[in-house]
């Protein structure tokens, strides 16, 4: 139990430092912030030196992530990964306040009543594939709806449900990352290679990512990732019960527990949302590149010309 949390808290701090690098990489070579132009801006960015270097980061992180998972329960690593929240808003927000602090602390707070109630954590299950599929079915057309209501709101709501979208592709990631290692374990390489957990779970990394990428270069860093990651734990707890048939919380204590880790969440959540450290790192829209017309000018003052005398004469 010690080793999958100290591994879950080492993989939300590579995948903090990972958005922070990404989010810096995204800001610089998008042209949009409100459209919709996700492959565009993911050309741009393979070229980007320090999104490659989040890429590498973002990579250990997940590797990190799956040996927790391969030894831990999705339900109790995935709640981990919000903890990145106290890395990435010192990497992302210019000034820290007591209200960023506070926020931050009321998620961690969650996530240590969540671990440490027992019976509020779900240890135990195993793997169904129908479910997996259904769950992953489920979260695909969620995805799709919050990405077609994004598409016209501000830049912050914009990103916020852009992150959420990304924040359930990768719940389904961590459980197919989970059903990969146990085919890598108990089938072999080969097998694993020709088994279908593996590209799925390329396809919902890629979503996770395209969805994550437009997040990050349309708003803040900390609103991203607040959105992101809280969704994710929350996700994957439910993932965690339906898919793998963990045992759901029993009893006033866990109840209650868990109640608490909803709220708490939800505060921090809040709180970072609205928080003018972040509210004023969020960009404005950018007019996308085109054609630049000539500037107009005033026109200069003219001397007043000179009345004719036929002019003048008509005048009186």
């Amino acid at each position: 139990m010690v080793l999958v949390v100290v591994l879950g808290l080492s993989a939300a701090f590579l995948l903090a430092l990972s958005a922070s690098l990404q989010q810096r990489a995204a800001r610089r070579v998008v042209t949009s912030g409100r459209a919709f132009s996700l492959l565009p801006v993911f050309h741009r960015l393979v070229r980007s030196p320090v999104w490659l270097c989040g890429q590498l980061t973002n990579v250990g992180g997940v590797v990190v992530q799956g040996v927790a998972l391969h030894l831990g329960s999705i339900a109790v690593v995935q709640p981990l990964i919000a903890t990145q929240l106290l890395f990435a808003l010192p990497l992302g927000a210019r000034r820290l306040r007591a209200r960023e602090w506070l926020a931050a602390a009321a998620i961690v707070g969650a996530i240590v009543l969540f671990l440490v109630v027992r019976g509020t954590a779900p240890l135990s299950g195993y793997s169904d594939r129908l479910r997996t599929v259904i769950a992953g079915a489920c979260t695909l057309v969620l995805a799709l709806l919050l990405v077609i209501v994004a598409v016209n709101q501000r830049p912050r709501v914009y990103a916020t449900l852009l992150a959420v979208a990304g924040g359930l592709c990768s719940a389904m990631s961590a459980v197919f990352i989970k059903l990969t290692a146990e085919d890598l374990v108990t089938r072999g390489v080969v097998k694993t290679a020709i088994d279908w957990p593996g590209y799925a779970l390329a396809v919902s990394t890629l979503c996770a990512l395209l969805l994550g990428q437009q997040a990050f270069a349309s708003g803040s860093l900390a609103a991203a990732v607040a959105a992101g990651s809280t969704t994710n734990p929350v996700a994957s707890y439910v993932m965690g019960i339906l898919v793998f048939h963990a045992p759901p919380p029993h009893g006033v204590g866990p109840l209650v527990a868990l109640a608490g880790t909803a709220l708490l969440l939800l505060a921090g959540t809040w709180g970072l949302a609205n928080s003018p450290a972040v509210q004023h790192d969020e960009p404005a829209p950018v007019t996308p590149p085109g054609p630049r017309r000539p500037e107009s000018r005033p026109p200069a003052d003219r001397p007043a010309e000179p009345r004719s005398p036929s002019t003048s004469a008509g005048s009186c």
